[in-house]
C-alpha cells in the first residue's frame, strides 16, 4: 500500500473515533471523564482536591485539545505526501481541523445530553494551532540545521 493511503487511513480512523466520542450521550461522556480523573487519582495526582469541581470541566477541554491535536499531525502527514509543499501543508491542516471542529459540534446538536459550543470550536482549533507551532518550529530548525551544514561544506 502507498504512503500517502496509510496517512489518508490513519487521518479517517482518527476522524471517525472523534465522531464516535461526540456520539456518546452526556451520561456516557461524563462517565468517561470520571473514568480519567479516576485514573489519575491512581497515578497519585488528585485533580479534584487540585480543581475542585473545574476538574470535570478541564478533563473534557484537555481532551478536545489532545484530539484535535493529533488530528492537525495527522493531516499535516497525510497533506504532505500529496502536495509536497511546506506552508500549504500548515495551512490545509488548520483549515480541516476547524472545519471539522465545526462539523462535530453540529453533529453534537442532535446527541442526547449533549450540545454545540463555540468555545469546543476554539479549544479544538487551539490544539490544531499548537500542533502547527510545534511542527513548524521544528521544521524551522531542521531547514537551518540542514542549511549550516550545507554552508560548512563550502568553506
Amino acid at each position: 500500500m502507498k504512503k500517502k493511503h496509510k496517512e489518508w487511513i490513519l487521518v479517517l480512523g482518527w476522524m471517525v473515533l472523534i465522531f464516535m466520542f461526540s456520539s456518546q450521550p452526556g451520561e456516557v461522556s461524563s462517565g468517561n471523564n470520571k473514568f480519567v480523573i479516576y485514573l489519575f487519582n491512581l497515578l497519585g495526582l488528585n485533580l479534584n482536591s487540585i480543581f475542585g469541581t473545574l476538574s470535570d470541566f478541564l478533563v473534557r477541554k484537555a481532551a478536545h485539545f489532545t484530539e484535535y491535536f493529533i488530528l492537525f499531525i495527522l493531516l499535516y502527514r497525510a497533506i504532505r505526501v500529496e502536495k509536497n509543499a511546506g506552508i500549504k501543508s500548515f495551512t490545509y491542516s488548520i483549515l480541516i481541523v476547524f472545519l471539522y471542529a465545526c462539523s462535530d459540534e453540529f453533529h453534537q446538536a442532535f446527541v442526547p445530553g449533549r450540545g454545540p459550543a463555540f468555545r469546543d470550536v476554539m479549544v479544538d482549533t487551539c490544539g490544531g494551532l499548537t500542533a502547527f507551532l510545534i511542527m513548524y518550529i521544528v521544521t524551522l530548525k531542521k531547514s537551518s540545521a540542514s542549511m549550516k551544514k550545507h554552508l560548512t561544506k563550502f568553506k
